[in-house]
């Protein structure tokens, strides 16, 4: 198993979140040119979101086990307040920051052991300090509200459809690549942790058999239109193409957060940008809606096609804690290299 493509991999997950951090969940297309431009590098987030709707969202934990926001708390129930206000240019949002937990458990486990993700997912959240993200997904808020009220861990998960339950895909990918089959259920099994969703499930196992089929060294493209034609056809890619991005995503397919239009169109952006990583995370980027989690998506499977040599070293080496997560990925790239051997 070729170790730059793994590389890509695993790397475009984070980079394809990391850009989009700032602008994540503009709706509003001008508002985001007004406030940043064209975003084609990493840029701290501002802390004024004209479009956010933290205000609407509510949380209160029901005892200490569901005590996640910690001192975010007075930042909710306020106006324009950005999800990620405190972020800095280059840092991944909540969501990839637990992609490094995951891989912590991956290198110590040496292989995807739920109820060791679990404990780490848990302590990770309920210990203050950990992360400096405000936005907490609503399947984080399911989760620990089961856990508050005596559930086990494993019983946590709630109805979710929502791209975000596809942000760990790229990662037990790069892990597994060489064994699709462990791969699938290791896929399988992550996403029923958190995002119990038939739907989410399917979507989460097509881009695995996409993901693991390109790392063996087919051509995204073809693997797209193999595994993922109940989501991106030959024929849309046909009629898509002929149009902006700007009308892709945002009249042929929402922009939204929901998977039953994000995925299709992070395949889409993945299939139109096969062989040019940047122009397509910064595509997803500034079509804005769920960017952060569709970059994921994106910057997996744009990753694994152009492979690290592909990816232009400035996303690398100015993401945040760029040296660490090199230790840990190349750790992680090393042990799914190493299995095919």
């Amino acid at each position: 198993m070729n170790k730059d493509t793994l590389s890509g991999l695993a790397w475009g997950s984070f980079i394809g979140d990391a850009l989009s951090m700032p602008v994540h969940w503009y709706y509003d297309r001008a508002a985001l040119r007004r406030d940043y431009g064209v975003v084609r590098e990493y840029v701290a987030p501002k802390s004024r979101h004209p479009g956010s709707i933290l205000w609407r969202s509510e949380y209160t934990p029901l005892n200490e086990r569901g005590d996640i926001l910690h001192d975010q708390a007075q930042y909710w129930g306020q106006r324009e307040i950005h999800y990620h206000q405190f972020l800095q240019s280059g840092e991944n949002t909540l969501n990839l920051q637990l992609a490094k937990v995951l891989i912590e458990s991956l290198i110590a486990r040496g292989d995807y052991d739920a109820d060791d993700y679990l404990e780490r997912y848990i302590h990770f959240m309920l210990t203050p300090g950990q992360h400096r993200d405000t936005y907490m997904e609503e399947y984080h808020r399911k989760f620990f509200t089961a856990y508050a009220r005596g559930a086990a861990p494993r019983r946590c998960g709630g109805n979710d459809i929502h791209i975000g339950g596809l942000a760990h895909v790229g990662i037990l990918s790069a892990f597994f690549a060489s064994d699709l089959s462990s791969a699938r259920e290791a896929v399988r099994e992550h996403i029923n942790l958190t995002h119990r969703s038939e739907e989410v499930s399917i979507a989460g196992d097509a881009l695995t058999r996409v993901l693991c089929k390109v790392a063996a060294g087919a051509d995204l493209r073809e693997a797209i239109f193999e595994h993922g034609t109940d989501w991106f056809s030959q024929r849309k890619a046909e009629q898509w193409s002929r149009e902006p991005d700007e009308v892709v995503i945002g009249q042929r397919v929402s922009p939204a957060c929901y998977i039953a239009d994000a995925f299709p169109a992070s395949l889409y952006l993945a299939w139109k940008y096969a062989d040019d990583f940047a122009a397509g995370v910064i595509a997803n980027t500034n079509v804005g809606g769920d960017n952060c989690h569709r970059g994921a998506v994106v910057g997996a499977l744009l990753g694994a096609a152009c492979g690290l040599a592909g990816i232009p070293s400035r996303f690398v080496d100015h993401l945040h804690y760029s040296a660490l997560l090199r230790q840990h990925l190349d750790t992680l790239v090393h042990a799914g290299s190493s299995a095919a051997n």
